[in-house]
């Protein structure tokens, strides 16, 4: 398998020459020579991107009108609670060693081990893929509400033809120019979304401006259909300036009919997507392979992104509450633009977050297809996806993922599949919490990340918090994930995978035993509860296969153990022959199924050895060797 190295192993306990992978590494896909991107440029932007997405721009107004501003406030603090619980654990394994291409699918596979790994790892691409699906569609949507034909509204221009084969050719054409900008490579999207973070900030800001810079004024809603499709009368909103009784109407929740899609909303309706627009945390990550220094880029950057987002968001809602009659939040949900000194500005941030957001999405799923496909966990299925250019650019993964968006678009319409989308970030959300959690728990001594502000309270309460959160946006896309991820699991331990690079699992093992085994007290021991303690020295295992079994049947739930005896004087020889031979005595007792440990020792003579493996054994009160008087 490739890229069997172990970030734990690579860092800390080799000194700081271990702290480097080798240029042919799964760090990137051209090693040292592509990891260019600064913590601002490679981190901060596209995080602070993802985590607004359109939402920021369209459903502000959304949560506040529906929620209230206290109730919007509690959903925000739980969100970001969350989120906060997942940076903690993502800022925690990324500063115990060198992270490399792949982002959460490298932290976790390496932790919880290729099977677990690689099918959250997969799930994660996939949401990925849909993700970009989810905001192309959003951006083809929101152009056609102002320059298609059938746009509603003073402001429409009406120049686009609108239909189904139409939004998917603009989808298809808006999806070449985010394939062509990661196609090109890291550097260039690097660019591109920090221009876009530019446009995006220029264009809040001035939102933010015209809060308090405009002055009250009616804002003309939406046309509704009436009954029998009849067009009911103009209807108006009304933008007051800062005025407490519209502060004081909007504290309380008010939950209504959502006029696009005529559903009541409740409060876990609304929380969904709220949550939807934050789940951007792993966009840093995901460029891990590109980073200079990821360790040091992706705690401090995605930390800094997600206090950032959080402040815009608070802020918002609190003009929103102030300025806005509960009528204008509900009924119209793109008031930005009515209520800003330069509304083709507010236009410009709308279209720059879902033009970023799917390029993040599509950037972000090539590397983790990269990465799966360097491990080589599906076989030839992600062969295409290793290719790179001589830049280090994984082209053939963008190409490949490219293709699944694609046959994403032709789904056309996408609302149903948001739930899932989200679903299954907060899977891999989850797993990021549970591999700290383990590492935490098994105590392992190669486990020192710089980061500190964690404790495996943290990490639990992550776990459930996801968990919860899932089944509260949608049971039934939960139950789905988890199934497909036990599937994909089942079908990864039966294919194999690298065994190299360490299972959490047994390090608990470790940790659990040991623990346990100090609490024996052997001066508590009883004759009512003795068990059947046997040593078995075995001279030949192939003719001793029927004798292991018996002595298997006699132990009743007692010790067995299974000792051989190699003649020898380690003084006299170049290295110990026992260590060898130990995996093969391992797989006889897989082999026989018997439920027996393993002893190996060299000695001069047979007596001496037999009597070795009686005191290292800590047995005796049972001892079985044809042949053999001690």
């Amino acid at each position: 398998m490739a890229s069997e190295s172990s970030p734990l192993l690579a860092y800390r306990l080799l000194g700081e020459e271990g702290a480097a992978f080798p240029a042919s590494g799964a760090g990137g896909p051209g090693g040292a020579s592509a990891r260019k991107l600064s913590t601002f440029l490679g981190v901060v932007v596209p995080t602070v991107l993802s985590m607004f997405s359109i939402v920021v721009f369209l459903r502000i107004g959304f949560v506040v009108g529906h929620a209230g501003l206290l109730q919007a406030l509690a959903m925000l603090l739980v969100a970001y609670f969350i989120l906060a619980l997942t940076v903690l654990s993502v800022c925690a394994i990324a500063t115990n060693g060198a992270v490399q291409g792949g982002g959460a699918y490298f932290m976790i596979s390496r932790t919880l081990g290729p099977e677990v790994g690689g099918s959250i790892g997969l799930m994660f691409y996939l949401a990925n893929v849909c993700g970009c699906a989810v905001s192309l569609l959003g951006l083809v949507e929101a152009v056609l509400d102002v320059f298609g034909a059938d746009a509603t509204g003073p402001s429409g221009l009406r120049v686009l033809p609108q239909g189904y084969g139409w939004s998917l050719l603009y989808g298809s054409l808006l999806l070449g120019l985010v394939g062509g900008v990661c196609t090109l490579g890291a550097g260039l999207y690097a660019r591109a979304s920090f221009l876009t973070f530019l446009l995006v900030s220029g264009s809040l800001a001035s939102v933010l401006v015209s809060f308090v810079a405009v002055g009250p004024r009616d804002i003309p809603l939406p046309p509704r259909p009436g009954p029998n499709g009849s067009s009911l009368p103009p209807r108006f909103g009304h933008f007051t300036g800062f005025n407490s009784s519209t502060l004081k109407d909007n504290l309380g929740a008010g939950y209504a009919e959502d006029y696009t899609t005529g559903a009541m909303m409740t409060f876990a309706s609304v929380f969904a997507v709220l949550f939807n627009g934050c789940t951007g945390i792993m966009a840093g990550a995901n460029m891990s392979g590109e980073l200079k220094d990821p360790s040091r880029a992706i705690p401090l950057g995605t930390i800094v992104a997600v206090a950032y987002t959080f402040f815009i968001y608070i802020l918002l809602f609190f003009l929103s509450s102030f300025t806005c009659d509960r009528t204008l939040l509900q009924e119209d949900y793109g008031f930005f633009r009515a209520i800003s000194l330069w509304p083709p500005l507010v236009l410009v941030g709308i279209y720059a977050t879902s033009l970023s957001a799917s390029m993040s999405s599509l950037i972000g799923a090539s590397r983790i297809l990269h990465a799966l496909a360097r491990d080589d966990l599906f076989g030839v299925i992600l062969a295409p996806a290793k290719v790179v250019s001589r830049g280090g650019n994984p082209w053939g993964a963008v190409l490949y993922s490219w293709g699944l968006v694609q046959l994403v678009l032709l789904a056309g319409k996408l609302n149903t599949l948001a739930a899932v989308v989200t679903v299954f970030y907060l899977v891999a959300y989850a797993a990021v919490d549970l591999s700290c959690l383990s590492l935490e728990w098994a105590s392992a001594p190669n486990f020192r990340p710089t980061f500190s502000l964690f404790s495996w309270h943290t990490c639990l309460l992550g776990v459930a918090s996801c968990l919860l959160m899932m089944f509260l946006i949608s049971p039934g896309a939960a139950g789905g994930s988890l199934l497909l991820m036990g599937l994909l699991s089942a079908l990864l331990t039966a294919r194999g995978g690298p065994s190299s690079w360490g299972y959490v699992s047994q390090a608990l093992l470790f940790h659990q035993v040991r623990k346990y085994l100090l609490r024996l007290d052997v001066r508590k021991d009883h004759v009512k509860f003795w068990r059947p303690q046997l040593l078995l020295l075995v001279g030949n295992p192939r003719g001793a296969l029927p004798l292991l079994r018996l002595a298997n049947q006699l132990k009743k739930g007692g010790l067995y153990v299974l000792g051989h005896v190699t003649l020898g004087d380690l003084d006299s020889l170049p290295s110990d022959p026992v260590q060898p031979q130990y995996g093969a005595w391992l797989s006889l007792v897989d082999r026989a199924q018997v439920k027996a440990f393993v002893d190996l020792t060299l000695s001069p003579s047979v007596r001496q050895g037999a009597q070795h493996l009686l005191r290292i054994s800590g047995l005796g009160l049972g001892c079985c060797y044809p042949g053999l008087r001690l």
